[in-house]
């Protein structure tokens, strides 16, 4: 990673091979001094750094390329930005990066950070010394110069007109020098800083879900820009031609903390939820992620950070947030004043504000302050209970156990199955996820778009029984989060909690069940908005137009992939969208629920039958479904070779490659084939990364990933899907890098892989395999992938096993030649006989076009007079368009 000020190396390695961390470790000392620049090295690099510089000249990295060289205004840092130079990249001779690299990596500015679970730090020291001992920096230690960045009382503006914008956005940044972090008071102040942004964030939260609100979304939150300046930054995201509004609300937000303050029911829920965080953290602290160690560590070294241990830092924020005041908090919305460094940028599609707009925005605004003409703060009735009246707790009616995976399965009297399994990996964490077959691609054509939305809306009125900024103050010192989806084949819900939130959530679920939730004019009226401004915004995104031409050509004009119209959109009926949801999580005896993780089964069950065994079971069932009887998503691939640029108009020019190959799984060995698809996809993504980047230079990255849902999941079908490919590169040599990618499959394809390859790949599913088993999330899905399998037969644990042994069965039968099988067995063999390649290409000038033409040398005669003709044609209608506007 690289930034503006420094430049971190990193390298993840397993403990239980000593060998790989001594070799890690001498990799890093090389990286400190002993790295070859050659000619050669640098130009097969040029091409990777290239894309890398490419991929970020979309929309947003020139908005923010712009918010930088505005703040930093007067600065070397306005000038510097750490990808370089296109210029630089392309020409930058050998000598020059070696004469950089000998003067600037020099070992006096060097630390090494080691954080694992070792079996003892000092044969890591030991290691460390062994292979850094030795080594020497060429020069003296450089002079590390400091690059003022000076301050400005003048509001700075920007009004940045952007055609490939994914809608309108408004950014205000007060920069200010960073505090000290060295005593407990600096700390106190760390605390009150952290507790006026929640705290302003909440109401920001609230206004956006106001009917007619001037923003859809807005936030702020201090950022670290540059050693030493630091910067409070809002942004929000709003309608088009909506940026004045949006800055004046944000402004006013500010403006009325410091006449009024925050009051001390919004200071109360801002310190439980702190408190909850760090109380979190302190359970959690034997469990600790290395990173976030690594992460203290690294700030201490560039940044002078203390590093004090959670069980301090707990002690530390359990004894001052209570001492700390609402005034204490509002005190620091002095620091958000336009004559404080301020800059204020908006982005738009097309423009409609104005600098003199900007100015008078701001003007207006200090003068309703000044006057004290702003109110204050009008606080909303929140709840005391999430359920008012607790319901009759159900009975079990069948338990089964399954030690072989350690879980437990009930059935409960409302017919609802619940499958528990207590786990140690997470102190303070419990996750559960419930399902239930038939979803949307059960409906007619006709029924789609408005059911579709119907998780939207009813996210939006409340489908747990409130709107989600009062939800949001109910539980206010709670760590719970519950969501629920409506998807193709299935509709779930999902939360993650603390164990001692465990009966809140669910709470929250019961709620879902029994909440009739009914469409109200002000909160539709906001989802539409904001679903338009999405669709207007994906309109102009040439990257969302390139891949719904993807869509289409892989899966025909299916209405499931389809992309949303706003003509469909101001079709949809609101009520039908409720009513489709509201039957979705209706019936309990449809659903299969999986809880993992810190349960204490005493305490845990009674909460399970009151609020899961008390949802009311309905008198006729509901969407109750035979998973073998669902409808598959209507699709068809296309059965030749498919190859197509895809022209979209860009600000700068960027390509996107997507090359898919139709995937079919037959019923006789699918759990052997789905776990062979997946070392194949690995295969194939590190394959295309070495030969597209390392031996030729000429991408950054490349991803490729399986779509297996084109068939209902029955028992007994095969399953329909695709495989895809997907890269970014320098438009000219796209169709180049299409064909080398294919050469480079059909090689695997007849030569098959090396046993390096494949036993590289083994190592990378295994690691990932043993890292999971320590994980909440890993058992969740895999005993959800046991209840959802083709081969569940009521009986879980059969069902685990079955799919174990065919991981276990896969791993062992891959080598060389059975990869090479797989190959030409999964994909179109060989696999260009039946593909398709996309590619998103800038659109050309009518200019360019034209010279093309005219510069055409090589065609016969016939050929060239029919372009020469075609080419006067388009003139003529050029000419006639500027003179028809002209005229206007």
């Amino acid at each position: 990673m690289t930034t503006a000020d420094e430049t971190i190396y990193e390298l993840f390695v397993p403990v239980d091979k000593p060998e790989l961390l001594s070799q890690a470790i001498s990799i890093l000392a090389e990286f400190s001094s002993e790295i070859r620049v050659s000619k050669e090295d640098l130009d097969k690099e040029r091409g990777a750094v290239m894309e890398e510089y490419r991929g970020n000249r979309n929309a947003t990295g020139r908005m923010q390329d712009s918010h930088w060289q505005l703040m930093m205004e007067g600065s070397k840092y306005a000038e510097r930005l750490p990808i370089g130079l296109e210029k630089v990249i392309r020409s930058v001779p050998a000598a020059t990066v070696k004469q950089f690299y000998q003067k600037w990596y020099h070992l006096c500015n060097m630390a090494v950070v080691a954080v694992g679970d070792f079996p003892d730090t000092k044969t890591v020291v030991d290691l460390i010394k062994t292979h850094f001992e030795d080594k020497r920096s060429s020069s003296e230690p450089p002079h590390i110069p400091v690059f003022p960045v000076p301050s400005h009382e003048e509001t700075r503006f920007s009004c940045f007109v952007e055609s490939e914008a994914a809608g309108s956005a408004v950014m205000i940044s007060y920069k200010m020098p960073i505090s000290d972090l060295k005593t407990v008071k600096d700390y106190r102040d760390m605390l009150a800083e952290s507790m006026f942004l929640h705290a302003l964030n909440q109401r920001l939260f609230k206004i956006s879900r106001r009917k007619d609100p001037p923003f859809f979304a807005c936030s702020v939150a201090a950022d670290v820009l540059v050693s030493p300046l630091k910067a409070y930054i809002m942004s929000s995201s709003c309608k088009e031609k909506g940026t004045l509004a949006s800055l004046e609300s944000m402004l006013l937000e500010v403006a009325r903390v410091r006449l009024h303050g925050f009051s001390e029911r919004e200071i109360s829920v801002v310190r439980a939820l702190m408190m909850s965080e760090i109380e979190s953290a302190y359970l959690e602290r034997d469990q600790v992620q290395s990173t976030s160690l690594r992460d203290e560590y690294i700030q201490h070294f560039l940044h002078k950070e203390p590093v004090i241990g959670i069980e301090y830092e707990a002690q530390l924020q359990k004894t001052l947030l209570p001492q700390i005041s609402a005034s204490d908090v509002a005190r620091y919305s002095e620091k958000l004043r336009t004559s404080c460094g301020c800059v204020i940028k908006t982005m738009e599609p097309r423009s409609a504000a104005t600098i003199d707009d900007l100015r008078n925005v701001v003007s207006k605004v200090n003068s309703l302050e000044e006057e004290k003409m702003i109110a204050p703060w009008d606080e909303e009735k929140i709840p005391e209970e999430v359920v008012n009246e607790k319901p009759t707790p159900g009975e079990v009616t069948h338990q089964l156990e399954y030690p072989e995976v350690g879980v437990t399965e009930l059935t409960l009297s409302n017919g609802m199955q619940v499958c528990y399994k207590s786990t140690d990996f997470l102190d303070d964490q419990v996750l559960f996820t419930g399902f239930s077959y038939g979803g949307l691609s059960e409906l007619p054509e006709s029924d789609y778009i408005s059911c579709s939305m119907g998780s939207t809306i009813a996210g939006e009125i409340g489908m747990f029984g409130y709107k989600p900024s009062m939800l949001m103050d109910m539980l206010a010192g709670k760590r719970v989060e519950v969501s629920a989806r409506l998807g193709p084949y299935m509709r779930t819900f999902s939360c993650d909690c603390s164990p001692t939130d465990l009966e809140t959530a669910l709470q929250l679920v019961y709620q879902l069940f029994t909440t009739n939730v009914m469409p109200q004019e002000e909160e539709v009226g906001i989802v539409m908005q904001m679903a338009e401004e999405a669709v207007r915004a994906r309109e102009r995104d040439p990257y969302t137009v390139f891949a719904n031409r993807v869509k289409e050509l892989n899966y025909g004009n299916s209405y499931f992939f389809r992309p949303i119209r706003i003509s469909e959109l101001r079709k949809v009926d609101p009520l039908k969208a409720c009513e489709y949801f509201n039957s979705c999580f209706r019936d309990p005896s449809t659903f299969t629920v999986v809880i993992v993780g810190n349960l204490d089964p005493t305490i845990a069950l009674p909460l399970i039958l009151q609020y899961l065994g008390g949802i009311p079971k309905p008198p006729q069932p509901v969407l109750n479904f035979n998973r073998d009887d669902l409808k598959g998503l209507p699709f068809t691939f296309p059965t030749k070779i498919t190859r197509e640029f895809v022209r979209s108009p860009m600000v700068e020019a960027q390509c996107s490659v997507q090359l898919c190959f139709p995937v079919q799984l037959t019923n006789g060995t699918m759990i052997e084939e789905i776990h062979c698809i997946g070392f194949l996809g690995k295969l194939l993504e590190t394959k295309i990364i070495q030969f597209l980047r390392f031996t030729h230079g000429q991408i950054y990255s490349a991803e490729v990933s399986v779509f297996l849902g084109g068939n209902k999941p029955s028992r007994t079908a095969d399953l329909r899907g695709d495989i895809s490919v997907n890269f970014s590169c320098d438009p000219e040599i796209s169709s180049k890098l299409v064909d080398l990618a294919l050469e480079e499959i059909v090689r695997l394809q007849e030569e098959g892989p090396s046993q390096e390859d494949i036993s590289a790949i083994l190592e990378i599913e295994q690691r990932a395999h043993e890292n999971g088993l320590q994980e909440n999330y890993y058992w969740l899905d895999r005993i959800l992938r046991g209840y959802q399998s083709r081969v569940y037969a009521g009986d879980l644990g059969a069902s685990c096993k079955i799919l174990e042994e065919g991981r276990l069965r896969m791993r062992e039968s891959l080598a060389p030649q059975t990869a090479q099988a797989a190959l030409q067995r999964i994909l179109p063999h060989p696999c260009k006989k039946q593909y398709t390649a996309v590619i998103l290409m800038p659109q050309r000038s009518r200019f360019g076009f034209l010279s093309s033409i005219f510069a055409s040398r090589s065609e016969t005669p016939y050929i060239r007079d029919t372009k020469i003709l075609a080419g006067i044609a388009s003139l003529a209608v050029l000419v006639f368009g500027i003179w028809r506007y002209s005229r206007k």
